[in-house]
């Protein structure tokens, strides 16, 4: 197993077969040095000429990636790093790679953590564990990691609406319905799933896996990146409202970023704040 920048662990099951861990205690909150350490494990995705597959897993079962940092620093001095604009980029390098990504999602993905799973080729989800949500409306901003983009061609206007105008915790069953997610697995089977189908895509040829790869991307209608791009700006642009940066420091002040109920249950507090 190798590390990237202490928060990736990359173990390779076979040259053609890597899991990735995400590790960023306590909640593995989304912050630039993830950011930074994605792009590294990118450069390497990218260059590297055996490998078909990846899983991106969490080494915290009651999060995947629980959101945004919001106190995110901006480009640090280390491998990789990058300003957060450059998000779009790097979903586009994820999506046009001829590597095939799967996000295994056990525990909270919400905010910029449901939008990474969404960068991803392929996501199952925990049955019993896993939550998704795009909570950014709730905190007074506006998605901009990709998930406005993602949500409306996998689920639909209405139920993208549904989603990131309610601002609420979805269980993987729900989210398998709507398309959010694949598959929704018992939690008792989901590494052994995962595993299984990963491994069964590491045994084909690399050449017709990156062409399917392609046309599907083709025939799907892959958003661009210049649409993620203008919901990053439009993201950011939120962020500098007085009103948000009140709501977020309620929310603060309340438990947001912090171990406890508040944010294991935070579409249920969100929607229940008082900000009077």
């Amino acid at each position: 197993m190798t590390t990237i920048g202490d928060r990736l662990h990359v173990t390779e099951v076979s040259p053609e077969y890597w899991r990735v861990a995400i590790d960023n205690a306590p909640l593995n909150l989304f912050d630039a040095r993830m950011f930074a350490a994605f792009n590294v494990l990118m450069d390497r995705i990218e260059s590297d000429g055996n490998l078909k597959v990846v899983v991106l897993e969490s080494t915290n079962p009651d999060y995947f990636v629980a959101h945004y940092d919001l106190g995110y620093e901006e480009a640090p001095d280390v491998p990789g790093a990058a300003d957060f604009t450059d998000w779009p980029r790097f979903v586009t390098r994820l999506a046009q790679s001829s590597v095939i990504s799967v996000a295994k999602l056990r525990g909270r993905a919400r905010g910029h953590g449901s939008e990474l799973a969404l960068a991803c080729d392929i996501r199952f989800a925990s049955r019993e564990k896993a939550v998704l949500s795009q909570i950014e409306v709730g905190s007074s901003v506006v998605p901009g990691g990709g998930a406005t983009e993602w949500l409306s061609a996998l689920v639909g206007r209405s139920r993208a609406l549904e989603i990131i105008a309610g601002a609420d915790d979805f269980d993987a069953d729900t989210a398998e319905r709507y398309g959010w997610v694949n598959r929704a697995v018992p939690d008792g089977e989901l590494d052994d799933f995962v595993h299984n189908f990963a491994h069964r895509i590491a045994g084909f040829d690399k050449q017709p896996l990156g062409l399917a790869k392609h046309l599907v991307n083709a025939r799907a209608g892959v958003p661009s990146e210049a649409d993620r791009w203008a919901s990053n700006h439009a993201f950011l642009t939120t962020t500098t409202w007085p009103a948000t940066q009140e709501r977020v420091a309620e929310l603060v002040v309340a438990g947001l970023q912090q171990e406890g109920d508040f944010e294991l249950r935070l579409g249920h507090h969100l929607g229940n704040h008082d900000k009077s």
